[in-house]
């Protein structure tokens, strides 16, 4: 079965195809739920079920999206939430793990330097 095509740019569908094949997750393995979102959004959200929820069968891991409108876009932010999900579970390095890092490392090199201004306030 190819992968289904989302209202997201084409470099985007690839992205999320090569991310699937570079798992090993294939589009059989996913058990997809249409449910309601919550939030904002009145009558346009009691009548529609755009929220996604996936699930890859073999690891039972789950991503749940409701976060936009369409339910094609929540569909692609559902897949590519699980597929950082089932990295991590592998134990890989992931795109939130490095932002992550990153912001550890600047909060560190702040410190560092509120420290060295305030040893050089002190000194007379």
């Amino acid at each position: 079965m190819a992968s289904p095509l989302f209202a997201v740019s084409d470099q985007k569908n690839r992205w999320l195809v090569a991310r699937m094949a570079e798992l090993g997750v294939k589009e059989e393995e996913l058990e997809e739920q249409f449910v309601r979102s919550s939030g904002r959004g009145g009558q346009h959200l009691n009548k529609t079920s755009s929220a996604v929820q996936v699930r890859h069968l073999p690891t039972g891991i789950e991503a749940r999206c409701g976060r936009e409108r369409s339910q094609s876009l929540n569909r692609f932010l559902a897949r590519r939430e699980l597929l950082e999900k089932i990295a991590r579970h592998l134990g890989l390095v992931t795109e939130q793990d490095r932002e992550l890092a990153r912001i550890r490392k600047q909060k560190s090199r702040r410190s560092r330097r509120s420290a060295a201004k305030q040893q050089t306030n002190e000194i007379p």
